[in-house]
């Protein structure tokens, strides 16, 4: 039942975040943003509300999870999509800005789960759901009245003479959602980032939320153990966050993004096939978060260089979900293959498929188009660049990386 649950949050999260990025273009990521987490917040406040009447059946509560996946994929690309127009009127470079908004997202979700686990260990699921439904509220609150004004508005059209919104409104929503597929079509940097994040996506999901948990019981560590590596990993990479906001701008971007993917990728594996002691796993660990806190920044600073602004929502929207489409698979897959073969076989070969993704991919000549893109911001009237020996955009699947 568990699983269902997530599968029912996760499934509405791709699907409707692949389908809404004209609609973010179309009415501005500010409005978007605070429509749905306030939808998020009745729909998590409802849960608690119905449970202590009595009236929430299973079906009731698969319904409401639903509801907050499928509004939360679009309210979170929302948010991305302000991130180069707060870097912008904060006159800082875009690695900076990148980089601050990973060590935000990776302190939440470093954080946030030790909080929830000791709110409901003193009052209760009822309570941190609760506490969630409020959260919601406040991040709806802060984007709608926080932000300064007119910021957040629909990126106007190349050639539109005024807001983005009136000129969206010539043209439809099918047709708007084309431009985006074929300005991801023509990209093959881009291509190259979604195929690449969407294999390793699928790896670190099935690492861990089944190889972790099996490690942890074969080698008798327990639960202590998959909460103290990943402690471990979570703090090193909102270090390495911090680090990549004050000096990713400075460092040549294909060589620290390989050599990030070299630390926070196999090592993880072969560490744990290895069986070593605890103060070595934590140690790769903390090694490989810390390579892993480089990513995001890099990603997110060359996609928002290169797409243009008025493509930003529907792009990113594709991007994110073909590079998401397989979390929901990693687990199944490697439950499936540990059940048939055992934990060793499929750590190294997990590993292995990391790191030949990692390295292969790095070969290919569109990575030499992350340094040259440097400082060139994507304005409202670029065009996709298809012609040969055009440089080509990359897309980051937000937040993927750091999955």
């Amino acid at each position: 039942m568990t699983g269902l649950v997530a599968f029912v949050e996760m499934t509405p999260y791709v699907l409707v975040k692949a389908l809404t990025g004209p609609l973010i273009d179309r009415l501005g990521p500010r409005l978007v943003s605070w429509t749905t987490d306030a939808v998020s917040a009745v729909a998590a406040g409802l849960i608690p509300l119905l449970h202590g009447l009595g009236a929430l059946p299973f079906w009731l509560l698969l319904v409401m999870v639903g509801v907050v996946g499928g509004v939360r994929g679009p309210g979170d690309l929302a948010k991305e999509v302000m991130v180069p127009e707060a870097a912008d009127r904060a006159r800082i470079p875009l690695e900076r800005a990148t980089g601050l908004a990973g060590v935000t997202e990776r302190l939440a979700s470093t954080i946030g789960p030790a909080v929830g686990g000791g709110l409901i260990a003193l009052l209760g699921p009822m309570a941190g759901l609760t506490v969630n439904a409020a959260a919601f509220a406040l991040g709806s609150l802060v984007i709608a009245l926080a932000l300064p004004a007119g910021m957040g508005r629909a990126a106007a059209e190349p050639g539109a003479g005024g807001e983005g919104a009136t000129a969206e409104k010539e043209v439809g929503y099918w047709q708007m959602f084309r431009e985006g597929f074929t300005f991801l079509r023509s990209e093959p940097l881009m291509l190259t980032v979604i195929v690449m994040i969407g294999i390793t996506n699928l790896l670190d999901a099935g690492f861990m939320t089944v190889l972790v948990p099996l490690w942890a019981k074969e080698s008798g560590g327990g639960p202590a153990a998959i909460g103290l590596s990943g402690s471990a990993w979570g703090i090193a990479a909102v270090t390495g966050s911090l680090v990549a906001a004050v000096v990713a701008h400075r460092l040549p971007r294909r060589t620290v993004f390989f050599a990030g993917f070299l630390l926070c990728g196999a090592p993880r594996f072969l560490v744990l096939a290895l069986d070593a002691p605890m103060g070595v796993v934590l140690a790769v660990f903390a090694v490989g978060g810390f390579g892993a806190g480089f990513l995001n920044p890099i990603l997110g600073a060359i996609t928002f260089e290169r797409v243009p602004r008025h493509l930003l929502g529907r792009v990113g929207a594709l991007g994110d979900s073909l590079a998401w489409a397989g979390i929901p698979l990693g687990g199944l897959l490697a439950g499936s293959a540990a059940a048939l073969t055992g934990l060793l076989p499929v750590l190294l070969a997990f590993g292995s498929l990391y790191l030949a993704t990692t390295t292969l991919a790095g070969l290919r000549p569109e990575w030499r188009e992350m340094d040259r893109s440097r400082g060139r911001g994507a304005v409202p009237g670029s065009v996709p660049r298809t012609t040969a020996g055009a440089e080509p955009a990359a897309a980051e699947p937000a937040g993927a990386a750091a999955r």
